[in-house]
């Protein structure tokens, strides 16, 4: 699946919807101290704004088209326990393979918070629809099930934010190159969740603190 993710690099790094929004100018301002970790940085947005914000900041990801600074899954973080200030990863928990490992592993390395963003978990049939545009999608979760993880990976939990985010049908389609039969099935799974061309969905944030 790294070729694929590979593959996908530029459009990822070219993603207006992932480079800017409310929910990044969020998670941003709930930061804190010096130095960050980027977890499954892809287009690299979450870094860049970090770094604007004045954070050293390194990036891992598995890609190596996604020219990170570290090339590493979540689930196995190659660094020190308490090396960053704040871990943040945002968008991606939905793509790996072990969501409760990449969480405690986040955890180990943070000195101070864990700073997550992903999609929501909605119903069966939005999962459907994810995985049909793109077989990496693992799974979404609940904000309960979120809670879990974070919990048991020994943090407190700060703050909860859910936020709707919209961007373009087509071009997140386009994105994993999905067209003809498969684009209009995915269409057809989420029709109440399109509007005027446009692809809705709701994103969970959460901040929590090293205790």
């Amino acid at each position: 699946m790294t070729d694929l993710w590979s593959h996908r690099a530029e459009a990822y790094r070219g993603a207006a919807d992932q480079a800017a929004g409310d929910d990044l100018d969020l998670l941003v301002a709930w930061a804190e101290g010096e130095t960050a970790l980027d977890v499954a940085t892809g287009g690299g947005h979450t870094a860049n704004r970090l770094r604007e914000a004045g954070f050293r900041v390194t990036t891992l990801d598995p890609a190596p088209g996604m020219r990170a600074d570290v090339l590493a899954p979540a689930e196995d973080i190659p660094f020190a326990d308490s090396s960053f200030d704040v871990v943040a990863c945002r968008i991606a928990p939905h793509h790996f393979d072990d969501v409760e490992a990449a969480v405690r592993e986040m955890a180990r390395v943070a000195r101070r918070l864990v700073l997550i963003e992903d999609t929501l978990f909605e119903s069966d049939q939005v999962e459907e629809a994810e995985r049909l545009r793109d077989p990496t999608h693992v799974r979404s979760y609940t904000e309960g099930e979120w809670r879990g993880f974070l919990e048991a990976a020994g943090l407190e939990i700060e703050h909860v934010e859910i936020r709707a985010k919209r961007r373009s049908l087509d071009d997140w389609l386009a994105r994993t190159e999905t067209t003809g039969e498969e684009a209009d099935q995915v269409k057809a799974l989420l029709a109440d969740a399109i509007e005027d061309g446009q692809y809705v969905d709701r994103k969970i944030l959460l901040k929590a603190r090293k205790t």
